[in-house]
């Protein structure tokens, strides 16, 4: 049992805070992290009735991106594995940019189709939201991540950077849009 200390010195018996926070920030990596990755697998195999590569890289040649089946491997690779190092909380920061670099040219292809679903962006938009959002707090301590080092004390710096990253990235490929 954690302890905490009262104003007056003493200890109050109770779980930390950070046990609460990292019990939200496990169950929302978690569930982004398997939507993620169920969308990848989707574009990848065309598991869950997903196009597949092939059905991908129509969609990508319909929205312009040039060579439209590296295209679509990248966005399937991007979601598997972004959502698996989400899940799991391993190189969470750039786990996130992945999620979020491809979640900005969803958000850009699909915008003219106003707000609310079923053609709107509100979903795309809570997953990359969700993405940036993990990115700048860390996975929390039930994370891989908790065990490595360097990253094992989360620092906003990493956050920043892997948003910075995601935001050039995915600018660079809505730029190179035909």
């Amino acid at each position: 049992m954690a302890f905490r200390n009262r104003p007056g010195g003493h200890a109050a018996p109770g779980p930390s805070p950070l046990v609460h926070v990292s019990a939200g920030l496990l169950l929302l990596r978690l569930m982004l992290g398997i939507i993620m990755v169920t969308h990848g697998t989707q574009k990848l195999f065309g598991w869950w009735n997903g196009p597949g590569i092939d059905g991908t890289a129509k969609g990508m040649e319909h929205f312009g991106y040039p060579a439209p089946k590296v295209m679509a491997v990248v966005a399937g690779l991007s979601e598997t594995l972004g959502g698996l190092g989400l899940a799991v909380g391993l190189l969470t920061p750039l786990a996130a940019a992945a999620v979020l670099g491809t979640m900005i040219n969803a958000l850009d292809v699909t915008w003219d189709g106003g707000f609310l679903l079923p053609s709107g962006v509100e979903f795309t938009l809570l997953v990359a939201v969700s993405a940036a959002a993990l990115a700048l707090t860390g996975p929390g301590r039930y994370a891989v991540d908790a065990y490595l080092p360097v990253l094992r004390a989360h620092r906003l710096a990493y956050g920043v950077a892997a948003i910075a990253l995601a935001l050039v990235v995915g600018a660079v490929f809505i730029l190179i849009r035909k």
